[in-house]
């Protein structure tokens, strides 16, 4: 079949020898060219019919949503919504409230969480050192008031019936009361802790076992808990004991190691724990019973010398100290204790404060 000449029409380029002409053929080509044009108006036509015919389409659903979520909102206004209705809008504003908060705080740079847990950290412990003060100041007054019922009846009298009080009686009360202050603020070892933290002391964690986890020690808000609160090891190397305030580990057996202050030569350690009169529980089953202290070489990475193993016991005073059956002749920096068993306790151990004494070496 013959083919359509490529160009119909006058060329530009230069003219070359005419060929006979075909008509025939001409026309043909012709006539081809012209319905593919028309066709492809045709179909420009309907793209843009059914281009336009989707956006009027879609601008009137558009309109329509609209128009029903205006009179949805207008009817739930002026329409009486039962009272449980309302309630469950509410609950689920405050939890899409409460998980908007809880992901902005999870977007919120790791220093300032950090800056918070220390700030929360210190008001807590400034809150129960003012419920020990608030405990003190009520041990003052049992005690003026045990004084003042003692001295009532060594008044005498004037000529009026007022009774008259005694100077010295006053003075005495006085001294009393300085007396228990000082005992208070004084420590009752009287021997230098090297294992005080406020001194230069730590806890290697790599020789430390791990804390008790307890969800109840949690800070919460609104519902979401997001800072634990358990004490660090560390709280046994500083001298505020009072309940609550004690590094607590799972079961009956733990161990930390303590790099001292200084070098020293170790002759006793002190273990600290509350009475039974302050603690919460009206028990101090989590307390220590079975332990061993071991002096350890070579930067707290060597050899582990026996010092002793020990008991504390339960009923006798709060503070104990004991005396190292196994004396060393070396300089050590790091002592380990290892505990054994507590007072009956059947899930954490909690160790409120441990001491170390000993001789410094000369430099010192």
């Amino acid at each position: 079949m013959p083919t359509c000449p490529a160009h119909i029409g006058p060329r530009t380029s230069r003219p070359r020898a005419r060929l006979p002409a075909q008509p025939s053929r001409v026309v043909l080509c012709s006539f081809s060219q012209l319905t593919a044009k028309v066709r492809l108006s045709l179909g420009h036509r309907r793209y843009r019919v059914t281009r336009s015919r989707k956006i009027i389409l879609s601008t009137m659903f558009t309109l329509i949503f609209l128009l029903v979520g205006l009179l949805s909102h207008q009817w739930l206004k002026e329409t009486e919504v039962p009272q449980k209705s309302r309630q469950l809008y509410a609950i689920i504003a405050e939890y899409g409230s409460r998980l908007y908060k809880y992901q902005a705080r999870l977007r919120m740079p790791k220093e300032q969480l950090e800056f918070l847990k220390k700030e929360s950290q210190t008001l807590e412990n400034n809150f129960h050192k003012i419920l020990l003060l608030i405990e003190q100041i009520d041990v003052l007054k049992a005690l003026l008031r045990d004084m003042k019922d003692g001295t009532d009846n060594n008044h005498s009298w004037n000529t009026h019936g007022d009774p008259v009080e005694d100077p010295d009686h006053t003075e005495e009360m006085s001294n009393l009361v300085n007396y228990v202050l000082k005992k208070l603020r004084e420590d009752q070892v009287q021997m230098a802790d090297y294992a005080l933290k406020s001194a230069g002391a730590s806890i290697i964690e790599a020789g430390t076992s791990e804390s008790y986890t307890n969800n109840k020690a949690k800070l919460y808000w609104h519902g979401i808990g997001f800072l634990n609160h358990e004490m660090p090891p560390d709280i046994i190397l500083q001298p505020d004991v009072y309940p609550g305030k004690c590094w607590a580990f799972p079961g009956s057996q733990g161990h930390t190691l303590i790099k001292l202050a200084t070098k020293i030569i170790p002759t006793a350690v002190t273990m600290e724990h509350i009475s039974e009169k302050v603690s919460p529980s009206g028990n101090i089953s989590s307390a220590p019973k079975e332990f061993s202290v071991y002096g350890v070489t070579k930067k707290c990475e060597g050899e582990e010398i026996f010092l002793g193993q020990f008991i504390y016991n339960k009923t006798g005073t709060t503070v104990q100290t004991f005396e190292l059956q196994h004396a060393v002749s070396e300089y050590l920096l790091c002592v380990k204790l290892n505990i054994f068993s507590n007072w009956g306790h059947p899930k954490y151990t909690c160790l409120y404060r441990f001491r170390v004494h000993g001789t410094p070496g000369k430099h010192i």
